[in-house]
């Protein structure tokens, strides 16, 4: 695309409706007398958030097919496997972020497979449930294979854990009993999961436990036979073969749900992991592993005999059905909250919550370990998706859950309804609207214990002298560099400076 000329770009971008032509128009007559490449173009369209940042790397190398697949936009790639990748894409129709899951092309000349992806779709478009990500709609565009789903913003227990090592009792149980729902609700409708992992459950930003891929649940064993749909249900063959189960035997399900329940009490799964075939396939694997509280002594009575009765080897010592599960996860959930002095409901992992006002909410040298559980929330107001990504990476390498939106009153509502630990407002991108908001947020501030960040560009900074600051309200003028920033957010929350383990970078914050 380097060598291509501006009218075939633009005729191409138009045409597969990535971007519309006033806005390529507009690009070009900032450009003034110049002729601008097609390059230029390109990073004119990405900087005003029309382009993301993986749109432009395509277009660049030549690679426009598969970016708008029937009425969808592909905006990011979220997550790829060997079978499928995962994407944020955009409904050109509606304009509502939705998830796509696009069958990888070397799967798309064996029908095996492809009636593999079509039946985990078409199951989860029969399964509607608040812990069941939603299947919406089923296509093939020009050879690719894909559905689109609902748009979680989160991510999943993977990355989840990852930042927060390991979870307190009750928020992991709490976790694992929204994904017991989701599994009572699947076995009442007549499905298993068959490739129940971290990876496979999504977290919500209000903090709800979501499953994904209800793939395997339909294929037959005769239709396995070497392909990836045997690969992806290699731990469940091995498990079901040594244990005398059936294929679809709802244990087997649950023996891989205590495993998820040990990790986030843990931070170590239970089955070291391997992408060795070999290794996946040997049952000393289930033999080594060690009670859960061999790694975690404190760990309650209740919660741990949970953990160990879902993970017993002979199926018949097992819960025998999700519905049983539910029965012990719900008495240990009363106990537990009762000890931690909390509402019934509160306090999910991750979950944006209402914060108590400063005078009742207790400082962190005396928050027990329950309660310094929760990661701090940081919202930011960024419409250009470059910069959203940066801002959502950063911040969550360094402990905090990111929430990005690109509409400032859709922040100033959850604000009000909903506030973050923190509020950073961007004002390259929103330019006078940046002002407005700031001062309509700080008269939130008397409702609430969110801190506020507003960040002006260089063209905005005579409004610095004119906004007043606090110890819970700063306004900063780029250029400012990411570790700045952070230092600036962790004064207006209270929160500690650094945290340990977290990477250091000296990124700008404007990109």
């Amino acid at each position: 695309m380097s060598s291509a000329k501006i009218e075939e770009l633009s005729r191409l971008l138009v045409g597969s409706q990535l971007v519309p032509q006033p806005q390529i128009e507009l690009c070009l007559a900032q450009a003034g007398s110049r002729h601008p490449t097609p390059v230029e173009l390109l990073k004119c369209l990405e900087n005003k958030g029309l382009l993301t940042s993986y749109q432009v790397s395509r277009i660049a190398k030549g690679e426009t097919e598969g970016l708008v697949l029937g009425h969808y936009k592909l905006m990011y790639r979220n997550a790829s496997g060997s079978f499928a990748r995962v994407y944020r894409g955009c409904d050109l129709q509606t304009g509502r972020m939705i998830g796509l899951k696009v069958l990888r092309q070397r799967w798309a000349e064996s029908p095996k497979s492809i009636n593999e992806f079509h039946r985990e779709a078409e199951l989860g478009q029969l399964l509607k449930h608040d812990n069941i990500v939603p299947i919406y709609e089923v296509g093939e565009s020009n050879g690719q294979h894909y559905f689109s789903m609902e748009f979680v913003e989160g991510g999943n227990l993977r990355d989840f854990i990852t930042i927060r090592k390991k979870l307190s009792p009750l928020e992991a149980t709490r976790c694992i009993l929204d994904m017991t729902e989701g599994l009572q609700y699947a076995f009442s409708k007549g499905a298993t999961h068959r490739d129940l992992k971290m990876t496979n459950v999504l977290m919500s930003s209000q903090g709800v436990a979501k499953l994904v891929d209800f793939g395997l649940a339909g294929v037959a064993e005769e239709e396995r036979g070497g392909d990836e749909s045997s690969q992806r249900a290699l731990e469940y063959a091995t498990l079901e073969k040594n244990t005398g189960v059936p294929r679809n035997d709802p244990r087997s399900d649950l023996y891989f749900l205590g495993a998820i329940y040990y990790e986030l009490l843990t931070g170590i799964p239970p089955l070291a992991r391997t992408k060795d075939r070999a290794e996946r396939s040997q049952f000393s694997r289930y033999l080594q592993v060690r009670r859960v509280r061999a790694l975690e002594p404190g760990l309650p009575r209740l919660v741990a005999a949970i953990v160990d009765r879902l993970m017993q080897l002979n199926p018949g010592l097992r819960h025998q059905a999700p519905a049983e599960v539910l029965r012990d996860l719900k008495g240990a959930m009363i106990e537990l909250e009762q000890n931690a002095g909390t509402v019934p409901g509160e306090g999910r992992p991750g979950a944006e919550s209402s914060r108590p006002s400063d005078s009742s909410r207790p400082s962190d040298s005396t928050r027990g370990a329950g309660a310094s559980a929760n990661l701090y929330t940081l919202m930011c107001i960024e419409d250009r998706h470059k910069q959203q990504d940066v801002l959502r990476e950063y911040f969550s390498k360094h402990g905090f859950r990111v929430l990005v939106l690109s509409d400032l009153q859709r922040g100033l509502n959850r604000l009000k309804s909903s506030p973050p630990d923190c509020m950073v407002i961007m004002g390259d991108a929103l330019g006078d609207d940046a002002l407005k908001g700031f001062k309509e947020a700080q008269s939130l501030q008397k409702e609430t214990s969110a801190g506020l960040v507003l960040v002006l560009a260089p063209q905005q900074s005579e409004w610095k002298d004119r906004l007043p600051e606090s110890d819970r309200c700063r306004v900063l003028v780029q250029p400012v560099t990411l570790r700045e920033l952070r230092k600036v957010v962790r004064h207006t929350t209270g929160t500690p400076h650094e945290q340990n383990g977290a990477p250091s970078e000296n990124g700008a914050a404007h990109d």
